[in-house]
């Protein structure tokens, strides 16, 4: 497997990857119709191509077989890296690929002398929360984002970084 920078040819297997892993993880959290809304909105070619480009940005992908099986996208904000997205295919769950795009991500964020990681997890989303607690994240807080109409309460987790 290997990890690298994404790039614009890479946009159409990050949204297949997207929607697999939307569609498995959250299946009995959000309706089918907010999935897709979500996935359309937020994995749009326009929004995902506005990304890959933004300076103080980390866009990487997982490539295996010479097929996408995961990506993450980290920015700089401040002295602190936020983890915007992190998904894997689900055929390829729990064979590190998520593990190996946290480390690209980390090791990336800290090349722009970063203090601390955080992310954000919808609260019911069990796997995501014991992903970032296993990597040895710490609940820092709880936030709200609306989908499909709907809020719904999501968990802050927050790392510091070795200087």
């Amino acid at each position: 497997m290997e990890i690298r920078p994404a790039n614009t040819d890479d946009i159409e297997a990050i949204q297949r990857v997207a929607r697999l892993s939307w569609e498995a993880t959250y299946h009995d959290i959000l309706s089918a119709e907010t999935v897709e809304e979500t996935v359309s909105e937020w994995y749009s070619e326009e929004t995902l191509s506005e990304a890959l480009g933004k300076p103080g940005t980390a866009f990487l992908v997982a490539e295996g077989d010479g097929e996408i099986v995961g990506f993450c996208h980290g920015v700089v904000e401040a002295e602190r890296g936020d983890i915007v997205r992190l998904y894997v295919d689900p055929d390829h769950w729990r064979e590190g690929v998520g593990s190996a795009l946290y480390e690209r991500l980390r090791s990336d964020l800290e090349d722009f002398n970063m203090s601390e990681l955080e992310a954000i997890v919808l609260a019911d989303n069990e796997m995501g929360n014991e992903f970032y607690r296993h990597l040895g994240f710490e609940k820092a807080g709880e936030g709200e984002v609306t989908m499909g109409g709907e809020s719904y309460r999501e968990h802050v987790y927050r790392k510091g970084l070795k200087a």
